[in-house]
């Protein structure tokens, strides 16, 4: 069930993790593609807490590129495809807010004639949440000596909660010093095939996000979704006052030894 808290954001009721249950793993097309190391660290995450890992093959996508386009009929097809390659599992988890709130917000509302679509999409967890709603861990014993700023993606915050999580997790890393993000609820302007459709204001609503980042005076952004990150990161890597700052998924950071 969902409710609306005090800080305006949903919340969830989260099932109890049982020791032992298998749990599945739906990593995005986009990590898949392009950044396998984020799908490298939650595996090695999971596997130190003494999770059992299943990663289902005959995955391919959430469905949300054709399903924000206007193709439902499309969108349909894969998400269909996504609920009878997860069916098995009670526990899904995924790296990105924006995939997880498509799954457990947005397939109901797909395909609302169809029951197992919501049923499986509700089993979804991005990853910071399944550690600290659904696991109660809010510290992997972590080492990272840097200034970090957190980029709060809107669908995690808006659709799912998503903000405390993560916020937390850092929080809890030895020697790493937080830096408050200005304006932590704007957008990146990146929104999918937003970016592509509209790239002027898309561009515009980057380098607002990436002048807060310069403001916060971290050394490193982060945040749950890579994709986000994929697009600010673009926009500094080509302004020289702010190409000395990393984008790293918070997966990494929260794998960190150094």
């Amino acid at each position: 069930m969902i409710r609306i808290g005090d800080n305006g954001l949903p919340q969830w009721d989260y099932p109890r993790y049982e020791a032992g249950e298998k749990v599945a793993l739906f990593i995005p097309c986009y990590i898949d593609q392009f950044y396998p190391q984020i799908a490298q660290a939650v595996v090695e995450i999971l596997h130190r807490l003494g999770i059992p890992l299943v990663y289902p093959e005959e995955q391919t996508c959430c469905g949300q590129p054709a399903f924000n386009s206007g193709y439902w009929e499309e969108a349909r097809r894969v998400i269909r495809h996504f609920c009878r390659v997860f069916a098995p599992y009670r526990y899904i988890v995924c790296p990105s807010g924006s995939c997880t709130a498509m799954c457990r917000v947005f397939f109901e509302q797909a395909d609302p004639e169809n029951p197992q679509v919501g049923e499986v999409g509700r089993r979804v967890f991005e990853f910071t949440e399944f550690l600290v709603n659904v696991l109660g861990v809010t510290d992997l014993g972590a080492r990272f000596p840097h200034k970090v700023t957190l980029h709060s993606g809107c669908h995690g915050r808006r659709e799912l909660g998503i903000l405390e999580q993560p916020i937390t997790l850092l929080k809890n890393v030895k020697d790493l010093i937080y830096c408050e993000l200005p304006n932590i609820e704007e957008c990146c302007g990146f929104g999918g095939t937003f970016s592509v459709k509209m790239p002027g204001t898309s561009i515009a609503m980057g380098e607002s996000k990436a002048a807060n980042i310069l403001r916060s005076r971290a050394d490193v952004v982060t945040s749950v979704d890579i994709s986000c990150l994929m697009h600010v990161g673009g926009i500094m890597r080509r302004k020289p006052e702010m190409r000395h700052i990393r984008v790293l998924h918070i997966a990494e950071i929260l794998n960190s030894r150094e």
